[in-house]
C-alpha cells in the first residue's frame, strides 16, 4: 500500500509513518519542512519514505504525487493550545485546516488514478463543550470556534465524494503518549507540584496514540470504514481523575491545582482547550468491532510512562 501523509512529522504522524514501513508500506511525506521531515525520517532508517515538499494552501506540482496513492491521511493544522488565540491566530487555525483540506482533495479529485480513500482527521472540539452532556458521533455540533473550525473543516473533506473517494473523518480527543498535551502536563508532577487545572471537574476524552494509529490503519485497510468516528477511548474522564491517576503512576502528589485566571492570563480564548471539556463515546467506533488496547485511563499512563 502507498500512503501519502500530511502532519507526518507532528506527533501522531510520525507514529503512524512508522508503524506503516514496518508493515512494509510505501509513503509519501507531504511536508512544509524538508530539512526537518529529513531528520525526523532519514532515509538509512526510513527507506520506505519518501519526502515532498508541499505548501498546505496553494496548489502546487506536490498535487501530483497524490496519483498512484492508494489512500491519503490528512492530519495538518496549525496546533490550537500553544499561545494566545489573537483575531490573526485564529484565522491561521482555520484556513490551515479549511484551506489544507480544500487542497487535498483538489489533489485528489484531479488525480488520473484516484486513492481509494482520504483518511481526514477533525477533532472533538466540534461538539462544544459542557460538564453534563454526553456525545457520540450523531450529536449535533456546538457554535463556539472550535466547533466552527471543525464544521469548516469537515466540510471541506466530505466534498471528495463527488469524486468518488471514500472518506472518513476521525474526531480525535486528547491524544495521550511520550509527547503531546501528556508531555506539558509531566513536568509540575516530577517536581511535586502537579494537580487538576481549572476546576477539576471539565471532562477529558482522551486516546492512547497506539489505538488513534491502529484505528487510523483499520480506516485504511477496511472498505466497510466509511463515515465519521470519534477518536477517543471509550472511557473519558474528569480533569481531577486525570490528575489524580497521573499522581498515582507517576508516585506523586496531585493536589495542588493549577488556577483558571493562570491558564486564561497564558492562552487568552485558547484557554477553553483546557477548562472546558466533553464527554465523548466512541459509539459508532466500537460498533466497527474495534479492540482498544488501552480502553482505560491507568493502564494507558502506566504505559507510557514506564
Amino acid at each position: 500500500m502507498k500512503v501519502a501523509i500530511t502532519g507526518a512529522t507532528g506527533f501522531v504522524g510520525s507514529r503512524l509513518v512508522q508503524r506503516l514501513q514496518g508493515e512494509g508500506h510505501t509513503i509519501v511525506v507531504l511536508t512544509r519542512n524538508t530539512t526537518f521531515a529529513q531528520k525526523v525520517f532519514p532515509s538509512e532508517a526510513f527507506p520506505s519514505v519518501e519526502i515532498v515538499a508541499y505548501t498546505p494552501n496553494a496548489s502546487g506540482s506536490w498535487q501530483s504525487v497524490i496519483a498512484g496513492c492508494d489512500g491519503v491521511v490528512n492530519l495538518a493544522g496549525e496546533p490550537i493550545g500553544e499561545g494566545r488565540w489573537t483575531p490573526e491566530r485564529k484565522q491561521e487555525i482555520l484556513n490551515s485546516r479549511k484551506l489544507g483540506t480544500q487542497k487535498i482533495v483538489e489533489a485528489i479529485a484531479n488525480a488520473n488514478s484516484k486513492p481509494s480513500v482520504l483518511i481526514n482527521a477533525s477533532a472533538i472540539g466540534y461538539y462544544g463543550t459542557s460538564e453534563t452532556a454526553t456525545f457520540d458521533e450523531t450529536s449535533q455540533s456546538g457554535n463556539d470556534f472550535l466547533a466552527q473550525v471543525c464544521q469548516a473543516w469537515e466540510a471541506e473533506a466530505r466534498k471528495v465524494k463527488d469524486a468518488g473517494v471514500r472518506l472518513v473523518i476521525l474526531r480525535f480527543g486528547i491524544v495521550l503518549g511520550n509527547g503531546g498535551a501528556l508531555g506539558k502536563m509531566i513536568p509540575p508532577f516530577k517536581l511535586f507540584a502537579g494537580g487538576p487545572i481549572g476546576s477539576g471537574r471539565q471532562w477529558f476524552s482522551w486516546i492512547h496514540v497506539d489505538d488513534l494509529v491502529n484505528l487510523i490503519l483499520q480506516a485504511l485497510t477496511k472498505p466497510e470504514i466509511e463515515g465519521v468516528y470519534n477518536a477517543t477511548a471509550p472511557n473519558p474522564v474528569r480533569m481531577a481523575d486525570l490528575s489524580q491517576t497521573l499522581g498515582q503512576v507517576m508516585n506523586r502528589p496531585s493536589w495542588l491545582p493549577v488556577p483558571a485566571f493562570a491558564i486564561e492570563a497564558l492562552l487568552g480564548d485558547g484557554a477553553i482547550v483546557v477548562l472546558e471539556g466533553q464527554q465523548v463515546i466512541p459509539k459508532r467506533t466500537v460498533q466497527t468491532g474495534f479492540e482498544y488496547k488501552y480502553p482505560n485511563l491507568q493502564p494507558a499512563l502506566t504505559q507510557i510512562l514506564n
